[in-house]
């Protein structure tokens, strides 16, 4: 009678193993650029003279992009969930004076990404922008 659920248990591993439950690979700045251009963001770049300074020294790239409102973004991928928060205190440094209250707001982290916007995104925005986050 135990094996069951001991069976079950196992099944649900392995079934959450082959989908990606416990994937830990990082985002990049590669593999999210293209859907931003599908999902309609303009002037997508990962040049390290237009993304920024934090973004353009990120582990594992930087990437800005202009929304169809004009909202602009600016993803720093880091090289891991771990990395997030010191790349969340170098935003928060070095952002005008004028925008250090609001980094709550305009700021957010996904897995190993950091997104900053110029203004509070639209839910949309926020929805493109997270969907696009790939390794």
């Amino acid at each position: 009678m135990r094996r069951f659920p001991l069976l079950a248990a196992l099944v649900l591993v392995l079934v959450l193993a082959a989908c990606g439950g416990g994937s830990s690979k990082p985002y990049t700045a590669a593999g999210t650029k293209a859907c931003l251009i599908q999902k309609g963001f303009t002037g997508v770049t990962t040049n390290a003279d237009k993304v920024g300074f934090i973004a353009a020294f990120a582990s594992n790239g930087g990437i800005q992009a202009k929304s169809s409102t004009g909202n602009v973004l600016t993803i720093a991928f880091t090289q891991g969930p771990g990395s997030v928060a010191g790349t969340e205190r170098a935003f928060r440094r070095n952002a005008p004076a004028s925008l250090r209250p609001h980094m709550s707001d305009i700021m957010e982290a996904q897995g190993s990404a950091v997104l900053v916007w110029t203004v509070s995104p639209t839910t949309q925005e926020l929805s493109d922008a997270e969907g696009c986050l790939a390794s």
